[in-house]
């Protein structure tokens, strides 16, 4: 990717009102997932972005139920940073749906919370089947966003950006990893949405806000076109 990549526009930023119109959209006509394929009860884990909370993914999480997953939201208020508690919280949600289902889990994160589920693969691959990441700081600069400010307010005692680790987590994990992203983003700069070109990674555009993904109905049938693709019950190893 290029390097020293500019956050996205203020013209972009300011675009992101229109999430508030394609929410009402949302709650007039749903997220048209009639005419798409069905699931088996595969599990799927979907976590908010930085500032979000699972009622900004409720939209995302309901149209995949309907579709015949087993879908959790992450149950941990809002997502302010990753610290030592959440990471186990996570880890453990992680280790006991995979449990109940018998099978791998898959993961889908919007912003901040894709940059979790990344990583939650890359510790346990064996426990996730895939991972979808929509509008998530992963590629380029760690600092082409415009809330890397509102971030360091949260996390007063954050460190300055280590450039070298954000590299080293470029790469994607060994599991199935699909990025969602939209050149509209006025949040994260569209070209640090995307994955390494690989066997296992694709990289999907819609159209659309980076606020507004979670109720995307794009979005949706990006994730329910490959969901399918996840092992069933006996697959574990």
């Amino acid at each position: 990717m290029t390097p020293d990549i500019a956050p996205p526009s203020i013209k972009l930023l300011v675009g992101e009102s229109r999430a508030a119109w394609a929410y009402g959209r949302y709650l007039l006509r749903g997220l048209e997932h009639k005419k798409l394929p069905l699931g088996k009860r595969q599990p799927v884990i979907v976590l908010p972005g930085f500032g979000a909370s699972d009622r900004s993914t409720r939209p995302l999480r309901m149209a995949l139920g309907k579709l015949g997953y087993s879908v959790y939201g992450w149950a941990q208020g809002t997502n302010l940073g990753m610290n030592s508690k959440r990471k186990n919280l996570l880890v453990t949600q992680l280790q006991e749906i995979g449990a109940r289902h018998q099978q791998p889990v898959a993961l889908v994160g919007w912003s901040l919370g894709g940059v979790f589920a990344r990583e939650l693969a890359r510790a346990f691959p064996d426990l996730v089947s895939q991972v979808f990441t929509l509008g998530s700081p992963i590629n380029g600069d760690p600092d082409a966003n415009n809330v890397s400010t509102l971030f360091s307010w949260f996390n007063p005692n954050r460190p300055p950006t280590d450039r070298d680790a954000f590299n080293q987590r470029i790469a994607a994990p060994p599991v199935p990893c699909t990025a969602i992203f939209t050149r509209e983003d006025g949040i994260v700069a569209w070209q640090c949405s995307q994955e390494e070109s690989g066997p296992m990674t694709e990289n999907v555009e819609v159209q659309g806000t980076h606020v507004g993904l979670p109720w995307n109905p794009q979005v949706l049938a990006a994730i329910a076109e490959r969901l399918p693709r996840s092992p069933l019950p006996g697959d574990l190893p």
